[in-house]
Formats: C-alpha cells, sequence, structure tokens
C-alpha cells in the first residue's frame, strides 16, 4: 500500500483525494479551511491532519492542487521541509513555468523528486476520474508517479522537463478560450435566427466544427445555465499567466487578450463563479 499525501481539497482536490482512497492507497490530506478536510474525512478512509508538515510525513508521494503561485510557494515551502528523503513532490495547481522551476529546484536541493502535473477536465472529469494531466519532470520521476495519478485520470502524459506541464497547460487555455468566444457567437447567431441549438449541434456537431465544448456546453449555454465546472476568475488567473508568459516570449497573442478582457466584462456582470461558457451572457447583455 502505497502512502500519499493531499494538500488542497478545493473543487479538483477533494474529489481527486477520494479516487486516491478508492484505488487503495493510505491517503492523508490537508486543507487550509479545517470545516472542508473534516467533511472529507467523515466520506473516506483516509486520515486528515491540521498542519502540512503532519500530512506529509512518511509519505511516499505529496499530490498538491491549490490556488495561485503564490500558494504553491507557501505550501511546497512547508512540505517540503517535513518530506522523507527520495519522496515525489507531484504539483497538479495551474501555475507558471517559473514557479514550476522554483520548486523544482527546491526539491532537488533536499532529495525529493517533483512533477509539475496541472490538470484539464472541469469539476466533472475531477468527479469522475477523467482528468488529463500535462506533465513536466524526469522521466523516472514521472514513471514512479504516474500509476498514482492513473486514480483520477484517463490520459498522463510528460512533455518534458519541469516547467512543460505548465506550458502545456497554457496552450490548453488558450484554445479553450477562443473556441468558448467562437460557440457563444455561434449559439446566439443560432437563436437569434430562430435555430433550436440542439438540433444544430446534432448537424453539425459530427463535423469540422466539432468540439468538447460543443458537445458539453452548447446545450446549457443556450439555456443560459453557467453553472458548471472551471469559474470565471480561475479561467482569468490562468489567461494571466498565459500573457504574462506570452511577453516574454514577445508573442502577440489578440484572440486570448480580447477574450480576457471580455471574462473582465463577465466578472463586472457578478459572473465571477459562472462557468468559462459564460461569455455568451456577456454577448446577450450587450445585445
Amino acid at each position: 500500500m502505497t502512502k500519499v499525501a493531499f494538500l488542497g481539497l478545493g473543487v479538483m482536490g477533494y474529489p481527486m483525494a477520494g479516487h486516491l482512497v478508492a484505488a487503495g492507497h493510505q491517503v492523508s490530506v490537508w486543507n487550509r479551511s479545517a470545516s472542508t478536510t473534516a467533511r472529507w474525512d467523515a466520506e473516506h478512509a483516509g486520515t486528515a491532519h491540521a498542519s502540512v508538515e503532519d500530512t506529509v510525513a512518511g509519505a511516499d508521494f505529496v499530490m498538491m492542487c491549490v490556488g495561485r503561485d503564490a500558494d504553491v510557494l507557501d505550501v511546497a515551502g512547508q512540505a517540503i521541509p517535513a518530506m522523507k528523503t527520495g519522496a515525489i513532490l507531484v504539483d497538479h495547481t495551474t501555475a507558471s513555468d517559473g514557479c514550476a522551476k522554483q520548486v523544482g529546484t527546491m526539491c532537488s536541493d533536499a532529495g525529493l523528486g517533483f512533477v509539475d502535473a496541472p490538470i484539464s477536465g472541469g469539476e466533472a472529469g475531477a468527479v469522475n476520474g477523467q482528468l488529463t494531466v500535462m506533465c513536466g519532470g524526469d522521466l523516472a520521476h514521472f514513471d514512479q508517479a504516474k500509476p498514482i495519478i492513473d486514480a483520477y485520470a484517463k490520459a498522463v502524459k510528460l512533455m518534458g522537463p519541469v516547467g512543460a506541464g505548465q506550458l502545456t497547460k497554457m496552450v490548453n487555455q488558450i484554445c479553450i478560450a477562443g473556441m468558448l468566444q467562437g460557440l457563444s457567437e455561434a449559439v446566439n447567431f443560432a437563436q437569434a435566427a430562430g435555430l433550436d441549438m440542439d438540433e444544430v449541434v446534432g448537424a453539425i456537431g459530427k463535423g469540422a466544427a466539432q468540439s468538447w465544448q460543443m458537445d458539453n456546453r452548447a446545450s446549457t449555454m443556450a439555456k443560459g445555465e453557467y453553472e458548471f465546472g472551471f469559474a470565471v476568475d480561475w479561467m482569468r488567473k490562468d489567461l494571466g499567466i498565459v500573457l504574462d508568459t506570452a511577453k516574454t516570449l514577445n508573442l502577440n497573442m489578440p484572440v486570448t487578450q480580447l477574450v480576457d478582457g471580455y471574462y473582465a466584462d463577465v466578472q463586472e456582470m457578478g459572473g465571477s463563479r459562472w462557468d468559462t461558457s459564460s461569455l455568451l451572457a456577456r454577448l446577450k447583455s450587450k445585445g
């Protein structure tokens, strides 16, 4: 039985830690909110702790899923000194590649392995154990960590050295931003033209226009439902990382920058916690 620690029981981490228990691992957990930790502990045969240090003590693998770069550095800074030599830290947070490299160096200096492993698939993917995981790190560390990650993933791939996972997640978010704006315009157009969006998807959903977003969000968008998965606040955080990184690469990102501004409009409309498909609400508000 592998001893695994999980740090961060948010929308994604909560079910991910549960999948580790279901896979037969010995799981210990920590979360900043004690009430969330207690709720998870009551639902699963794991062990909850009040401190990061107690949670990671003796663990073979430490999985982390927190909020932003600052959170990663804070929690990793607490975890790394308490981890046993040879253990591996896997960070599922979407962060900057610079943050990943900094934590990777901290782990290397402490005799630990590290894999940056941001995830895609939203809350539904986490609940159903169907996440896509993009990894950066040494092959040996990846090969050791993959069987643990498999408990909640449908696809896990090593993209390169530390930081490559985060860079790949940035590509993912660039694609999603553009696709969702296009889908929002398509749904708005279809409704204005008097078409039934479900019928439209049935007609075009197996052709060149098909996408995960169309299959899973077109119908709910047409109904004005925006309570599914990844929140606008978090998308703006991710797109901020993308745009900052693009500056260092001297890249022009006109569509991404435009859509990031549209999400800022959604926030001003009170949609900070709406899911990312809420770009349609912005379009409709503009008339």
